[in-house]
């Protein structure tokens, strides 16, 4: 018997979370979006547009602008057996929702001893890079790493995009879904596969590109960014592994292992400062896990750590090529100490 055709589209990582939302809401009734603005307007990036033409005004909800409300609402609904997944408009908004999710949503299987389960998937557009007001631009998810019972995953292209969303959602287990916003238009092809099992293992990372001399992990917004200094560097004859790291809690650290046995070097960026945030972590456990493999400490290239800046000095903020080929260079030995720029903050 011949497989059937696997359908093939070229979409923006935008347009593959709508993909898997709609594929969601198609297969189980139990699915229910709730998030400000996601229904008639179709979301402040058009993420759910259509979809509540689509399914309706019950499963596709308008909520006043209150995060506090839609978590509190989403735990209700995950009592009753729904499957509710919220959208926060921005990262910085996710606050007022904090205590509902680290008190409440990680904790209340476990409260329970079993008896209930928090199937919610929290979707939280994140990260820098458009020129956004103070609030629009963070990254918090050490936050929620750091809060036992939540899975954190951030995905980096649509393919991955349509993917996670769909495994989010089917998981039993409440999940943090970040999705970067200056990739939302970056496109690629999606295979939209009917037959995907939703019980394999969530956003184990990737080798995005394979290399020798230095293993460079990144996730969410910095995979291109991380990709394309590992080709800036080839230009020096320098070998740079990228792995997309896909899932932040809980970390898969057989495949981090597994290449810096290989190289001996680790450099880790992400947009989030340095002080406790997830590359510190990463830094830890890589250091203890192969210590005797080692050539050099494992180095970070993060945002600083002071609140977001205003839009015109972002591009100063974010880690971007030169940065990263710095910390490679560190890595390496090639470059003693911090760039004059790290240094002055």
């Amino acid at each position: 018997m011949l497989d059937a055709p696997v359908d093939t589209q070229t979409l923006t990582l935008a347009n593959a979370i709508n993909a898997g939302l709609r594929r969601a809401l198609h297969d189980d009734d139990k699915v229910v979006l709730l998030g400000e603005d996601i229904g008639t307007l179709g979301g402040v990036y058009r993420v759910t547009d259509g979809l509540q033409r689509e399914f309706g005004a019950r499963r596709v909800v308008d909520t006043p602008l209150a995060e506090a409300g839609i978590l509190g609402t989403a735990v209700g609904l995950a009592y009753r057996g729904y499957r509710p997944v919220c959208e926060i408009q921005f990262d910085g908004f996710i606050y007022p929702a904090f205590d509902q999710i680290v008190a409440q949503v990680a904790k209340l299987h476990y409260r329970t001893q079993g008896a209930v389960r928090m199937p919610i998937t929290i979707r939280v557009p994140f990260g820098g890079g458009i020129g956004a007001a103070e609030h629009h631009s963070e990254s918090p998810e050490a936050y929620f790493t750091h809060t036992s019972g939540l899975r954190v995953v951030a995905v980096s292209n649509p393919q991955d995009a349509y993917t996670m969303i769909r495994q989010a959602i089917a998981s039993d287990d409440p999940v943090l879904y970040f999705e970067p916003k200056r990739r939302y238009h970056q496109k690629a092809p999606v295979e939209l596969d009917g037959s995907l099992s939703l019980t394999e293992p969530m956003g184990s990372a990737r080798v995005v590109v394979p290399g020798d001399d230095v293993t460079l992990l990144a996730y969410g917004p910095l995979v291109q960014t991380a990709t394309d200094a590992a080709r800036a560097a080839t230009a020096d004859g320098i070998s740079v592994e990228v792995i997309d790291l896909r899932s932040l809690a809980p970390v898969d650290y057989a495949t981090i292992e597994a290449s810096v046995r290989r190289t001996g070097r680790l450099v880790i960026a992400h947009e989030a400062g340095s002080q406790g945030g997830v590359g510190g972590e990463i830094a830890a456990s890589v250091t203890e896990r192969c210590f005797s493999y080692l050539e050099h400490a494992p180095v970070r290239v993060t945002g600083f750590d002071v609140p977001y800046p205003p839009s015109r000095l972002e591009v100063h903020h974010l880690p971007g090529l030169d940065r990263i080929l710095d910390g490679v260079d560190r890595a390496l030995g090639r470059s003693n100490s911090l760039s004059e720029l790290e240094a002055g903050w």
